[in-house]
């Protein structure tokens, strides 16, 4: 099974190269070239957060390349579910799109046995976005300075310990779930409505420790309020550098990135995914764009469709098996 860092390397290089030339739209699709009106996205989170503002940076730069309007609609709710399947019922037409992170992505539809769509049934893939690296950090009553204390302390301790997240089947609760089968402790999870009330959990002492993206818990470790333990990344961070990954603490193998990408209705012409897919790909590569996203704390990873599609199948199938590992269900 291949690694997400390694895939997203290998989609780098290849969205460097140049773009096919679109394929000649259908005639319906003559008649209003597209596109001849307002484009929608989806944010199936609240505003203000990581998905909100990247729907709003891209949004925006559409907006001024295609002289449409382009309007970011939050709709949350259900770890994402509310917002993913109202985009999944909208017309199959390229003027709704959603932007997705991983929960909502590739793990919902193995945790939640009432969910309403499918990602990968009920959409079509536009480009992946961006990624960001996670970092386990522990309050600091907590008396472990790397991993190699962490896990000690967690073996001798076994349930005493307890990670927050921002609610069952979202990344960081995978992450944590990761954690304990690669490390064979008994650490409890106690689930929270968001990512703010997570982070302030652990800031007061009701939960010993989360996975966190870089950019939120930053100005915390600088701070003194938390502890970075590592990056669970097999590189280190450049908004921390001097935080060591936890692959270098020898927990071989163990990645866990959020990723970030843009989702058509199923059934969109492949001339409007296409079109879509390459102008995505050029506003993330433009410096400017580049670096707002950068400011965020997230890396540049524009991908084709086809590229997508592959990371989606890989990510669906690594994140099913830790959830069958580790007997995960909605709570």
């Amino acid at each position: 099974m291949k690694i997400l860092p390694r895939l997203i390397a290998s989609l780098l290089l290849a969205a460097t190269a140049s773009t096919t030339a679109l394929a000649q739209s259908s005639p319906a699709a003559a008649d209003a070239p597209f596109p001849s009106r307002t484009i929608r996205i989806i944010n199936p989170f609240s505003a203000g957060g990581p998905t909100d503002i990247l729907a709003r940076i891209v949004g925006a730069e559409l907006s001024t390349r295609w002289g449409q309007p382009v309007i970011v609609e939050s709709k949350p709710g259900a770890g994402g579910g509310l917002g993913m399947e109202a985009a999944a019922r909208s017309p199959a037409d390229g003027y709704t799109l959603v932007v997705a992170p991983t929960g909502p992505l590739v793990i919902n539809r193995h945790i939640f046995s009432n969910l309403r769509y499918d990602s990968a049934r009920d959409f079509a893939p536009v480009s992946l976005m961006t990624s960001i690296d996670n970092v386990l950090v522990v309050h600091p009553a907590v008396p472990a300075k790397d991993l190699k204390e962490l896990i000690s302390y967690a073996k001798a301790n076994p349930g005493k310990l307890s990670y927050g997240s921002a609610g069952v089947g979202q990344q960081p609760h995978l992450a944590g779930e990761q954690l304990k089968l690669a490390t064979g402790t008994d650490i409890l999870h106690i689930p929270y409505k968001g990512t703010s009330e997570a982070v302030t959990a652990v800031l007061g002492g009701q939960a010993n420790m989360m996975f966190g993206q870089v950019s939120a818990v930053a100005p915390l470790l600088q701070s003194g309020k938390v502890r970075a333990i590592g990056i669970a990344s097999n590189k280190r961070s450049p908004v921390i550098p001097t935080i060591p990954t936890l692959q270098e603490q020898g927990l071989t193998g163990f990645e866990s990135a959020s990723i970030y990408a843009l989702l058509a209705p199923k059934g969109t012409p492949a001339p409007v995914v296409e079109k879509l897919s390459a102008e995505i790909r050029s506003i993330l590569q433009s410096p400017a764009i580049r670096k707002k996203v950068s400011d965020m704390g997230m890396d540049v990873v524009a991908s084709s469709a086809e590229q997508l599609a592959e990371l989606m199948r890989t990510e669906s199938a690594r994140y099913e098996k830790i959830i069958k590992d580790g007997k995960i269900k909605a709570e």
